[in-house]
């Protein structure tokens, strides 16, 4: 798999215009099998305009013509001039993210903490590029912007790749499994309640819905004849 920018418009592009498998798409783009058929059926990336490969250079029609003669080969993005020139050394802290996408990263950290608890605070930092504290204010609701922050699905937004984030959830889990083995958190079946235990039965009068014992009578205010103006 190659890094391919806009992996999810390319993949509508590749769907539209060619004859290739969903397999194929999704291993050049560096999606799931599923999101391509998703694409293809109109379920995933509605309204998204394809992004031509060929046109931008990163695929050539040559290679398009050679996977859709076998199902089985898989294609190579063409690889940029100078790109030895570019390689950087391997990344160490928070991913680098762009300016113009910083703004949407409360969304996905919110989108991640929701559907995937299980993430550490490192590992969420790791996938978008954010700090420690903007999860813990997200987490808690404390972020500056927090009425305005809507969950989305940071590989949407282009914060990180599908991959990447399944291979953190797996890593998750994976952790999550051994920890319950040794006894270190409860699993998950066992933190459970009863039905009867979280079912409250319907308040039956407003008295029973704000508080008010049933069969009580809430006191009448008394008013001095001082407060009598104040009454209007």
């Amino acid at each position: 798999m190659a890094d391919i920018l806009m992996p999810k418009a390319t993949a509508v592009w590749l769907v539209d215009n060619t004859a290739l498998s969903f397999d194929q798409i999704a291993e050049f783009c560096g999606l799931h099998p599923l999101e391509v058929k998703g694409i293809a059926d109109g379920d995933v990336a509605g309204g998204v305009r394809g992004a031509d490969p060929i046109s931008n250079g990163q695929l050539s029609r040559d290679e398009i013509a050679r996977a859709e003669a076998s199902s089985t080969y898989r294609m190579k993005a063409v690889k940029p001039k100078y790109a030895e020139l570019q390689e950087t050394q391997k990344r160490k802290g928070p991913r680098y993210t762009p300016l113009s996408r910083r703004q949407n990263r409360p969304d996905a950290i919110a989108w991640l903490v929701r559907n995937h608890p299980e993430l550490s605070e490192g590992q969420i930092s790791k996938l978008i590029g954010t700090t420690k504290s903007t999860i813990e204010a997200v987490r808690d609701r404390t972020h500056w912007n927090s009425p305005n922050i809507k969950p989305t699905d940071p590989v949407s937004l282009g914060l990180c790749s599908q991959i990447e984030l399944d291979e953190q959830v797996k890593k998750a889990s994976a952790r999550r499994a051994q920890m319950e083995k040794d006894g270190q958190v409860e699993k998950a079946e066992d933190m459970l309640k009863p039905v009867e235990e979280t079912v409250v039965s319907s308040p039956t009068t407003l008295d029973e819905l704000f508080g008010q014992p049933s069969g009580q009578k809430t006191a009448k205010p008394s008013y001095d004849d001082d407060d009598e103006d104040d009454r209007y």
